[in-house]
């Protein structure tokens, strides 16, 4: 193996330990938040139990859970655009793979001698050009949304 082949499947096998890394501290989170939504509908049931059966409780302490209630939806919300970023990032993972293993692939068949190639080689080669064209403007198109949610919640 040439300096260059080493280097590069060094450095694909570290970008694939990192994608996998970041695979699962997103998978961790995921459950982080699934826990805390129990929870969190757990609170409020009980506060709305509260309110719709303690009519007679003084109006500070009715006004006091109802804004406990109002917080306990507001961290659900927070928590719903949490996951739906670790969503977009997973489908982003994904995608950053796909296209890692076909720039492989791709490599392959163009480190072969053109004398050496063969009318399917040639085209397997233009296929695996259009798929990765594809993850990439898949993955263009998921930064974009990234990009329009952020400038939506400023």
């Amino acid at each position: 193996y040439p300096t260059w082949k080493r280097t590069l499947a060094r450095r694909a096998r570290e970008s694939q330990v990192k994608r996998f890394c970041r695979a699962q501290a997103i998978q961790r989170r995921l459950e982080e938040i699934e826990v805390t939504f129990r929870e969190l509908e757990q609170q409020g049931i009980k506060l709305e139990k509260l309110l719709r059966d303690e009519n007679e409780s003084p109006a500070d302490q009715q006004t006091q859970w109802t804004n406990q209630l109002l917080y306990l939806v507001q961290k659900k919300n927070n928590l719903m655009t949490e996951e739906s970023d670790l969503m977009i990032a997973v489908q982003e993972l994904k995608l950053e793979e796909q296209q890692c293993q076909l720039d492989q692939k791709l490599r392959s068949y163009m480190n072969k001698e053109e004398t050496l190639k063969t009318p399917e080689d040639e085209k397997a080669e233009q296929e695996i050009l259009k798929q990765l064209v594809e993850v990439v403007n898949k993955r263009n198109i998921l930064i974009q949304m990234q990009e329009e949610k952020r400038l939506s919640e400023l």
